[in-house]
């Protein structure tokens, strides 16, 4: 079995991006029979799509999982809905802003996570992590990201179960803010995305 795991690279005021962190943190095999793809996406929004849609391409996979950063929230994200939408509040790392534009002028307004999220929810809080189900991924890369992937895979019609995982700040993040802000360790970040890894080997 092949899972795909992106994350992103800094942006914005953000010197670091617990998404990229847990990635390049991932082993290349989880199990003899469970092997790891990790690739990190820059904040670009012309490369970030044509990366994906490159990488799943070449690589098949059985299951992917993106992660990115989403500061202000308390709990580890699930993401159930990839909108049909681009609308910026802050310029990518190229400097680009794009203001309520459509991904795909063609595609259709939303697209559903394939991800068991539910299950994945119960089990992440039995292990005592802070987790909640979203229903906006933003309209910023995260959610182009989640909607191209998902689009893509429904045009190819392959069964790949394939979503969107937003996470807090990391705690040296949080200190260095004059604002309260919420935070979560990568040691648990990382102990949430075993435990999604194992629910996509299980389905």
């Amino acid at each position: 079995m092949k899972i795909m795991v992106t994350g992103f690279e800094p942006f914005a005021d953000h010197a670091e991006n617990p998404s990229q962190l847990l990635v390049q943190g991932m082993p290349d095999r989880v199990k003899e029979d469970i092997d790891l793809i990790t690739i990190l996406l820059p904040v670009d929004r012309v490369k970030a799509p044509q990366i994906i849609l490159t990488q799943l391409h070449q690589h098949q996979p059985d299951a992917v999982l993106c992660f990115g950063l989403a500061a202000g929230r308390a709990r580890i994200s699930l993401e159930k809905v990839a909108l049909n939408l681009l609308d910026f509040s802050i310029p990518d790392n190229q400097g680009l802003i794009v203001s309520d534009t459509p991904i795909s002028a063609e595609g259709p307004t939303a697209f559903f996570s394939t991800l068991p999220i539910q299950s994945i929810l119960l089990s992440l809080k039995e292990a005592g992590i802070p987790a909640e189900i979203s229903l906006s991924a933003g309209a910023y890369l995260c959610n182009l990201v989640f909607y191209t992937l998902m689009h893509e895979i429904a045009r190819a019609g392959r069964p790949v179960p394939a979503g969107f995982i937003h996470l807090p700040a990391l705690p040296q993040q949080a200190a260095l803010t004059k604002k309260p802000l919420p935070s979560l360790s990568l040691e648990m970040m990382s102990l949430a995305a075993e435990i999604i890894i194992a629910h996509l080997t299980k389905h």
